[in-house]
């Protein structure tokens, strides 16, 4: 398949093929940097030897051009600011590269957004990211902890943590229950257990630990509930 054969490509030329060492001077430099020009030849390279197919030297070259172009973009209106949200914007532009070369040779096709069981696992998945957080937010509205204060404990919590990590064990215990591994579900109740109220323990506030219960309870309700009609 071109597309593993591109993603391949990808995976070497973009990260395990570039020291950091070039990622900093085209950060420094930008469309300036030489590394810019060295990387858009090797990764180039790297596509043509894994199509393996001289016909399609055209694929390697065009897909070398757009990641130039994609990179070229990143380096020009990336800052300090938002280099988070550029790498994961550089990220999907290539992804996307990719699959529509792919779709090109018919690797993929728009049947899947047909499928009514794929449609409900798209639409169950989403609803546990902030749909979820949004519902238990709002049950928990009347038992909302105390404003965090300088000598609170509260305040050496990451900023949102909280939020994507409801978010990531709803996905897992969803993913669990979907291929039929329930003992991942008790695992993940154990491993949130053993992190989370340890801590709340130290802490000594009775009204926060319940509070995180309750909202565990409510998280992991909603993923196993959700799984369970999805199935």
């Amino acid at each position: 398949m071109i597309f593993i054969k591109l993603i391949l490509a990808h995976l070497l030329g973009d990260f395990i093929l570039q020291p950091n060492s070039w990622v900093a001077e085209k950060e420094s430099k930008k469309l300036k940097s030489g590394y810019l020009y060295l990387h858009v030849l090797i990764h180039t390279a790297l596509s043509f030897i894994f199509i393996g197919d001289v016909e399609l030297w055209w694929v390697a070259v065009l897909v070398g051009i757009l990641h130039y172009m994609i990179d070229a973009a990143k380096l020009s209106f990336q800052t300090i600011k938002n280099k988070k949200n550029w790498f994961f914007i550089d990220q999907t532009l290539h992804l996307l590269v990719i699959t529509g070369v792919s779709y090109y040779f018919k690797e993929f096709s728009l049947e899947f957004f047909k499928n009514q069981e794929s449609l409900k696992i798209i639409m169950a998945a989403l609803f546990l990211t902030t749909p979820a957080s949004i519902f238990i937010k709002i049950l928990l509205s009347s038992w909302t902890p105390a404003p965090e204060t300088p000598g609170n404990l509260q305040t050496e919590s990451l900023s949102s943590a909280g939020k994507y990590i409801g978010i990531l064990e709803r996905l897992l215990v969803f993913t669990f229950i979907l291929v039929n591994h329930w003992e991942g579900v008790g695992f993940m109740v154990a491993a949130k257990s053993v992190f989370r109220f340890s801590d709340l323990a130290q802490a000594k506030q009775r009204k926060l630990t319940e509070y995180v219960l309750i909202g565990t309870l409510l998280s992991f309700g909603m993923a196993v509930l959700t799984g369970i009609l999805i199935k």
